[in-house]
């Protein structure tokens, strides 16, 4: 259960966010004070800080500052006045995750806190790399095969430098982790790393995000708002699926790299940043590059160097290890003694084509062990799982039909016009509220379900605004 310590000294705020976060399933401390806050960040581990700016005694800013040398990770969201913005935007340029005002909209602000915790955790949660066993402390990249020996290698060459860093590989092959362990292993690591996924947010909405807006500058922009990127001063963005980016915003990063400086939506000022890049695409970019999908001088810019994350079936002999690791992770976290796997399942395993890649393993492995409850896994355990697949596989015309006629309905309709995204956007609600209910809310199982990852599904859960009570991740 994530922890959540809200420091204000207006007694009935701090009651009402209690009440409001115990029922979203947090864990809340408060404190009244600045001094009181920082006395509750030294003795207990918490995930996220929301911070009034307006305190007496040590003030907000203050209470900030030392907050950060105790912790520099510990993502924290500045709630403040209209009077009091500016102050806010120093200390989000000084670290902070954001900053709300008061009033606020109650969804607005559970949406941020859900991705302040996830940025949290991505910065504080070691990766291991070149990891032969599971350590339950964190995530961990794991093989030993000669492919990933190079992946090892250049994650170890550069970290230590501010190079701007392409991953590319197939969905399911761990681009994230490795955007983290590079942050985690750099000299920037004590400093912010947000992850901006450019297809989880709309396109309408991925501008302002990344470069922020000036009062004015479209409706509903009653107060200037600084972006991700200059959120991440000092520090990492990684921009994940960048090979669906827009052509206006990938001018706008082309400009980021070559200058270092951006302008908000709606400013005129040129602002200096100081990011290291790290951009992630499942897409061949050379393609995207022949079809007019994507700029070639950005691309020259991106790959100063690239990491190339092998597909699974690729690197086979390291499939056996991956199985070992995920036994040992999914029993601890399900609270399971390890109940081990037959040979025959294991060689059934291992020349499986595994299309998901270690993504899809994981969730095949996770899967069995919350049906087989502690026996060991059997041969006909993984041909049920795989004949499952074909099956379903084999289905797809049938539910295709289906699908095929609720369309056909809708657009035989003359109520109103119907968008592509309409109907895409009806299929994903579906989707993702199918994938919660099927893990009792646990957001981290249904994330690796649909092979998402967890900050892209709160985003659709946001989007969407699907909303589930139990949640134990």
């Amino acid at each position: 259960m994530d922890t959540i310590l809200v420091i204000d000294d207006d007694d009935q705020l701090r009651k009402s966010f209690a009440k409001l976060l115990v029922e979203e399933k947090y864990k809340v401390l408060t404190a009244a004070s600045g001094e009181g806050g920082i006395e509750v960040v030294a003795h207990n581990h918490l995930d996220l800080i929301l911070l009034d700016m307006r305190l007496p005694g040590m003030n907000g800013m203050e209470t900030f500052k030392k907050i950060k040398t105790i912790d520099a990770k510990l993502p924290v969201i500045i709630i403040t006045a209209y009077s009091t913005t500016d102050i806010a935007i120093e200390a989000t340029k000084l670290g902070a995750y954001d900053y709300i005002l008061k009033p606020f909209d109650i969804p607005d602000m559970l949406t941020l806190i859900k991705q302040a915790i996830d940025a949290g955790y991505c910065m504080r949660s070691p990766v291991q790399v070149d990891a032969a066993s599971c350590d339950h402390a964190g995530d961990a990249i794991v093989g030993q095969s000669r492919l990933m020996q190079g992946v090892y290698k250049k994650i170890g060459r550069v970290s230590q430098t501010d190079a701007t860093v392409l991953i590319q590989g197939d969905s399911g092959t761990g681009k994230e982790l490795v955007a983290r362990a590079v942050y985690q292993h750099s000299n920037r690591s004590d400093k912010p790393f947000l992850i901006i996924n450019c297809v989880a947010i709309p396109e309408h909405l991925l501008e302002s995000e990344l470069f922020g807006y000036e009062k004015g500058a479209f409706t509903g922009a009653t107060q200037r708002h600084i972006g991700k990127i200059e959120q991440a001063h000092g520090g990492t963005v990684f921009l994940d699926e960048i090979g669906d980016m827009p052509l206006n915003i990938q001018a706008k990063i082309l400009r980021l790299l070559q200058e270092r400086r951006i302008e908000r939506l709606g400013g005129e000022e040129t602002i200096s940043v100081d990011v290291r890049i790290i951009a992630a695409t499942n897409k061949h970019l050379e393609k995207a590059i022949a079809d007019g999908e994507f700029r070639e001088d950005l691309y020259f810019r991106l790959k100063v160097v690239t990491i190339e994350l092998p597909p699974l079936r690729e690197r086979r002999e390291d499939i056996t290890t991956l199985i070992t690791h995920y036994m040992e992770k999914f029993s601890h976290e399900l609270k399971v003694d390890n109940p081990g796997i037959h040979k025959q399942a294991l060689g059934l395993l291992n020349r499986y084509d595994w299309p998901g890649n270690v993504r899809e393993l994981s969730n095949m492995i996770q899967k069995v062990l919350i049906f087989n409850r502690g026996a060991p896994v059997s041969l006909v355990d993984v041909e049920q799982i795989l004949h499952k697949k074909n099956e379903e596989g084999n289905q797809e015309h049938i539910d295709s039909d289906i699908l095929k006629k609720w369309v056909w309905q809708q657009l035989s309709s003359p109520s109103e016009p119907h968008r592509f995204e309409d109907f895409m956007d009806t299929l994903a609600n579906i989707v993702v509220s199918q994938a919660l209910t099927f893990t009792n809310g646990n957001r981290s199982q249904a994330a690796r379900l649909l092979e998402i990852s967890r900050p892209t599904l709160h985003a659709k859960m946001d989007k969407y605004d699907i909303k589930f009570k139990i949640d134990v991740s």
